[in-house]
């Protein structure tokens, strides 16, 4: 598997059609409505985390346009992970998605940026 080494930067735009957790249709007050998170993104390299959003509050369609970099060594994937900020315990998870720098690269010219999720 062809492995990365270099200067990352990742750009967080949006999240969209994101759904609601356990918790979250839990602990609301208004059970029959649409369920909105307080989201965070995270970042992470080979498991290791990179990069965290801040907080949206109560919206399933967050915005951030935050940018986060890092020295990558021999890496193998980044995962996006969202997840909703709960005022006690454990965040609850809400999605992720994992990248391989293997399919990045295999079509990538030196330039190259990528969109995708």
């Amino acid at each position: 598997a062809m492995k990365f080494s270099g200067y990352l930067k990742v750009r967080i735009g949006e999240a969209v059609g994101l759904q609601p957790t356990r918790w979250s249709l839990r602990h609301s007050l208004f059970r029959k409505g649409y369920q909105l998170l307080d989201p965070y993104v995270t970042v992470s390299v080979d498991q290791v985390r990179v990069g965290q959003t801040s907080t949206k509050q109560k919206t399933n369609k967050p915005t951030y346009n935050e940018e986060f970099s890092a020295t990558v060594t021999d890496g193998h994937q980044i995962e996006l992970s969202v997840f909703h900020d709960t005022p006690i315990g454990y965040d609850d998870f809400v999605a992720n998605c994992t990248l391989h720098f293997q399919e990045l690269l295999r079509s990538a010219a030196p330039s190259d940026t990528f969109e995708g999720w």
